[in-house]
């Protein structure tokens, strides 16, 4: 297996663990409140996810940064909880998100999740010369990790509103209230280790 192979499978299969599950519920919030006719803005989002994880996956296997583990593993799910929240403040408006507002935390956040992929791409890292590829390759098998689970999303939503007829107002209130349920227990249960 070349260099590109190993480590663009191991962005994705990294990004489509199911025991990293935080990740994944975060791209359902973020992504869920959209339309599939509005896929340029989702890719956008989620591409800006990547960049700001990518920033701080290079900062942090660098040692430019040494975030603490136990801090980010709690503020992962803080960023679902806060990300949420936002649509179901929308939902309740039954407005459309704000894209740049979207945009931005998807950006900041990315930075954070990133910290959280750069605990286990540091150790993984240890015996390559050169990082600038491994990271490369990384990201874009994170990215390609991220697209497919945007389009399972989309899938299911376009299933449930065109075929089953739910409204888009209970498929975003749906998902948002089951994202910050689970990311809300999730955030309790980092703080308390977070705490010992």
């Amino acid at each position: 297996m070349n260099d590109f192979s190993l480590w663009f499978f191991t962005g994705l299969e990294h990004i489509a663990d199911l025991n990293g599950y935080d990740h994944i519920l975060f791209l359902l919030v973020l992504c869920g409140v959209y339309e599939p006719g509005q896929w340029k803005n989702i890719l956008i989002l989620i591409t800006s996810f990547t960049i700001g994880h990518s920033i701080t996956l290079a900062l942090s296997t660098l040692e430019i940064i040494s975030p603490g583990t136990a801090f980010i593993e709690f503020l992962i799910p803080v960023t679902i909880l806060i990300t949420a929240a936002g649509n179901l403040i929308n939902t309740e408006k039954e407005s459309s998100p704000s894209f740049a507002l979207h945009y931005a935390g998807a950006l900041i956040f990315g930075i954070i999740h990133g910290m959280g992929f750069s605990f286990l791409l540091k150790s993984m890292l240890g015996s390559e010369e050169s990082l600038v590829l491994p990271l490369l390759y990384f990201n874009l098998g994170i990215e390609a990790g991220q697209i497919l689970i945007v389009v399972f999303v989309f899938l299911i939503s376009l299933l449930l509103t065109s075929f089953f007829r739910v409204s888009r107002f209970k498929w975003n209130f749906f998902i948002s209230s089951a994202g910050f349920g689970v990311a809300f227990v999730m955030a309790l249960e980092r703080l308390g280790e977070l705490l010992n």
